[in-house]
């Protein structure tokens, strides 16, 4: 029996789609633990790629079982849309996908205060696609769970009762028109109907399968430096991306975890604002973004492109218990004459002996660097670690050895073929 999580190790887009593809093929089942359809997993097989942004990555194995968590927040109409594509791809959806009765449902007025809260001074740099004002309800309690789906007196009573309370806002507060309750309640009343088949009482079926023996592998968004109580507040999501957060998020207690694995990509990465202390300004960072098209899955958004930081992710290993990784993207790297990697922060002069999670001092930090060749040459077709150029094994040892961590997975290319395992 193993129950591994799998962790996005710095800020979100380490390329978790591809990994949770890779590993699902040993796993009965793979269970989405937190988010919501702010978060885009990429997969490619052959001349096909999947964005998948609800269902577990595990849905293209076709013996797997994909489950969505409590933890996660559920747009209807984007799951739906994503079952009609993958069914389109002769995906079979039916029978392998369960969802948690306990997983709150994002509403219309969610994007809408989300939008609103993006338009002002304090925005944060978040989707839009309503994800924060989802889990404030849920925790005001005054959510809306899959569940009420099945109620139909009521689910109409909450969407009455909010948006009630909804449309004062928009109406006196943002000078915005108010929401129209009866369309509302149309379009929630026939979700039922569809997504209705898929509702299961998660934690008996995960404590189940885990009795009978079988494997799970729990799928996280985002990551643990977007972790809303250790991550970089307030430029977080509204969740727990790191380890933890695969407990309360799924209903499997702690003591049947038996591995953490992080993903972990060859360079670091960052979307939205936010300080980042090794960020590559100018042609650098264009050149980068470029050659590792670090544009986001959800939103198209060019991502923020810099050096790989080793003391960044010592804080991240301690964190969520990471003990082994998959790097991602080594052959992005492949074009630079040196690399550098970061080992500690600096702030005026002083060595930091700790992450400072605290964005003004963050934002003070300086980074400190040493310098490896790189190895000019194309890896993109490399199948074993002993056929890497001398230079990329050199700097794979040297991030292992630096950040604290066994790497088992390294990616080189987009494709599922493209992957040497340790």
């Amino acid at each position: 029996m193993e129950v591994s999580v799998l962790v996005g190790s710095q800020w979100g887009d380490e390329g978790k789609g591809k990994v949770v593809d890779i590993l699902s093929s040993r796993f009965n089942i793979v269970v989405r633990y937190q988010g919501g359809a702010n978060a885009g997993h990429t997969i490619e097989i052959e001349d096909k790629k999947f964005v998948l942004h609800l269902i577990p990555s595990g849905i293209l194995r076709d013996d797997v079982i994909c489950v969505i968590g409590n933890g996660v927040v559920i747009d209807p109409k984007a799951l739906l849309d994503e079952i009609e594509l993958l069914e389109s791809y002769n995906i079979k959806v039916k029978g392998r996908l369960l969802i948690s009765r306990n997983a709150h449902l994002i509403m219309p007025y969610h994007k809408t205060l989300d939008s609103i809260n993006e338009s002002g001074n304090s925005k944060i740099g978040t989707t839009g696609r309503g994800i924060g004002p989802c889990y404030i309800d849920k925790y005001a309690r005054k959510g809306i769970k899959i569940s009420d789906l099945e109620n139909k007196p009521l689910l109409e009573e909450k969407i009455r009762t909010n948006l009630e309370e909804k449309n004062q806002l928009f109406t006196r507060i943002y000078n915005q028109d108010a929401i129209d309750v009866e369309a509302i309640l149309k379009e929630y009343l026939e979700y039922d109907k569809l997504i209705g088949q898929y509702i299961a009482d998660v934690p008996s079926y995960l404590y189940n399968a885990i009795e009978e023996g079988k494997s799970i592998l729990l799928e996280g968004a985002q990551g643990a430096l977007l972790d809303v109580d250790h991550g970089t507040y307030p430029y977080v999501t509204s969740s727990n991306p790191t380890s933890g957060g695969a407990c309360t998020g799924s209903g499997i207690p702690p003591t049947k975890i038996t591995s953490v694995i992080g993903i972990v990509k060859a360079y670091t990465t960052r979307v939205g604002l936010g300080p980042f202390p090794t960020e590559l300004d100018g042609d650098e960072g264009e050149m980068l973004r470029k050659t590792g098209a670090e544009y986001g899955a959800t939103t198209g958004r060019p991502r923020r492109c810099g050096w790989y930081d080793a003391f960044l992710m010592n804080y991240s290993r301690m964190i969520n218990g990471i003990q082994r990784v998959a790097i991602t993207k080594l052959d992005v790297l492949s074009y630079m004459d040196e690399i550098k990697i970061c080992v500690g922060y600096e702030i005026d002069g002083q060595r930091l002996s700790y992450f400072p999670t605290d964005v003004e001092l963050l934002s003070k930090a300086k980074p400190v660097y040493e310098v490896m060749p790189g190895w000019k040459t194309d890896i993109s077709k490399v199948k074993y670690f002993s056929d890497l150029p001398v230079n990329a094994q050199n700097y794979l040892g040297f991030i292992a050895e630096k950040s604290g961590f066994e790497i088992s997975i390294v990616s080189v290319g987009p494709k599922r073929e493209q992957t040497i395992e340790l």
